[in-house]
């Protein structure tokens, strides 16, 4: 009975069909006759079955640990039981979408109006009470590497941590400042990112790192952990994950370096992904947070940018119940999920660059008050066990703080690093690189990126360095395409259109010095006009 009830219910339940619990109207062996009051109660005692026997078998888990381990153990799954009691009583989608509004303009500020406005002297003041924090819990494994995705050569033999260490130091050193650095690992990321911080021992940046939780991998049937025990390595390592970037605050909170910093005087935290090369601290946000009025102090912006039909499933920012709010892809319920990926009814999305106040953090999670929507992620292990991982998302918990604000950023400061195809753009002549921020070349005449597609061969930062004797020129490119086993000789340029295609069992090899504009490569090497 529980076997099969449990698997109709997942079923249902990951595929948004019905909300939780209801697969059991259909059972047969349900009397035909049940009130609403009965269904009611059946369910709840389901849902108390569940959380019972999840409580029963961490706690076996625990018994696992000694020490210190046990410890952070302990506080890590006293959030995963909120979260696991929250996702039991979530019922269908979380927003009702005849009460989204477009957010008022006075709530997303126009970054050019920002940036009109003069610095004042006390800039320095201001940049002594911000943190950077940065996401570093990310594997490169997309990407073909081992290791944090940190560490991976993004320009110049630079790694995203070198980039974003060399900004900071810069800024200390330009504005005799103390602007610290924090960075949120993974159990994934900590043990490596930990030895590798000991090569910036002599720059002048104070770096602190702090642990998200871990958390178990869910049993899509049996709705029990996966884990038999608190390992992490060998054949353990698939029964834990990192519960997204969302995890920040009860982490950051729980690690003690959040009351460290605002002994410290510290007010606001800039928080962004590591391999967000555009993320860098901007003095006129900054200084645009810091001098709100007092009766309206800003204790949350996000930095959204113009959605281009790239970005049609990023988060976006709505008007929910007089409050800001993210909506995300996974929140829509499915009649309206064309409509959301709209560049004309919702026109900016997240680049998960906020501005975050730590009073704040401190006060919410004391209180209990950050409602972050449940991102359930399915997954399946190598085995083919099928599992599922509850998260939340960072920006998420915008419509908990006070006066919460979007700046619309130029797309310049969203320059995120996922592909191989991304690595291309920023290796290449299209930016310069000036104490570790990289800037589009003034040679190129339009702001835009080019659009570029490596096909799978280029997959794997390794074989993608291999197929390049040098970066191609791309200054006047707006569009590649290159598919197949395709290798590219030295000083070669790239304008317009240019689309380049192997076919299986065939190599293209582009000679050093071609240029190539506006055409076709095929198999055999014959260029034609495009």
């Amino acid at each position: 009975f529980q076997h099969i009830s449990i698997m109709q219910y997942w079923e249902f339940r990951l595929n948004d069909e019905i909300p939780p619990l209801l697969p059991f109207f259909s059972l047969s062996f349900l009397p035909a006759d049940l009130s609403k009051a009965g269904m009611a109660e059946f369910q709840e005692k389901l849902r108390l079955q569940h959380e019972t026997s999840m409580h029963k078998e961490l706690e076996k888990l625990l018994a696992t640990a000694k020490g210190a381990e046990q410890e952070i153990s302990k506080k890590d799954f006293e959030g995963f039981k909120n979260l696991f009691h929250r996702f039991l009583q979530v019922k269908g989608p979380s927003v009702k979408w005849d009460k989204i509004h477009k957010p008022p303009e006075d709530l997303i500020h126009p970054y050019d109006k920002i940036k009109a406005q003069v610095l004042p002297d006390s800039v320095a003041a201001s940049l002594n009470k911000l943190v950077v924090v940065k996401l570093n819990g990310g594997l490169g494994t997309s990407m073909g590497c081992k290791g944090p995705k940190s560490v991976i050569s993004v320009r110049n033999e630079n790694t995203f941590l070198d980039l974003t260490v060399h900004q900071i130091e810069h800024l200390n050193k330009t504005f005799n400042v103390d602007v610290p650095l924090v960075l949120m690992n993974s159990f994934n990321t900590d043990e490596d990112t930990k030895k590798i911080l000991q090569k910036y021992t002599h720059h002048r940046v104070h770096i602190h790192t702090f642990n998200q939780s871990r958390y178990p991998r869910i049993n899509k049937e049996s709705l029990l952990p996966v884990a038999k025990d608190l390992g992490v390595h060998g054949d353990h390592g698939d029964a834990w994950y990192p519960p997204g970037h969302g995890d920040i605050y009860a982490s950051f909170y729980n690690s003690g370096l959040l009351d460290q910093l605002i002994a410290a005087g510290k007010e606001y935290i800039f928080v962004s992904n590591i391999d967000n090369l555009g993320a860098t601290v901007d003095l006129f946000i900054l200084n645009h947070l810091m001098t709100q009025p007092k009766d309206k102090r800003c204790e949350f912006i996000m930095e959204v940018t113009d959605k281009t039909r790239a970005d049609v499933k990023g988060g976006t920012l709505i008007q929910y119940d007089d409050k800001l709010r993210l909506l995300e892809i996974a929140q829509v319920p499915k009649a309206h999920v064309d409509e959301f990926k709209s560049v004309t009814k919702f026109k900016i999305f997240n680049t998960n660059n906020l501005w975050i106040s730590l009073a704040a953090i401190k006060r919410l999670h004391e209180q209990n008050a950050m409602d972050m929507e449940i991102i359930v992620n399915p997954k399946t292990l190598d085995g083919g066990l099928n599992v599922i991982q509850l998260e939340t998302a960072v920006g998420a918990a915008i419509k908990a703080f006070d006066n919460a604000l979007g700046v619309n950023v130029p797309r310049s400061r969203f320059l995120p690093v996922k592909t191989s195809s991304d690595l291309l753009l920023v290796m290449s002549n299209l930016y310069s690189l000036d104490a570790g921020s990289l800037t589009m070349s003034k040679k190129r005449e339009f702001p835009s990126t080019p659009h570029v597609k490596l096909g799978s061969s280029f997959t794997k930062v390794h074989d993608f360095l291999m197929r390049f004797e040098s970066i191609p020129d791309m200054l006047e490119l707006d569009h590649l395409t290159v598919s197949g086993d395709v290798t590219f000789g030295k000083n070669v340029s790239l304008k317009g259109t240019v689309i380049i295609i192997a076919n299986h069992g065939d190599r293209i090899d582009i000679p050093a010095g071609a240029v190539l504009e506006n055409k076709i490569v095929s198999g055999n090497l014959r260029i034609l006009d495009h």
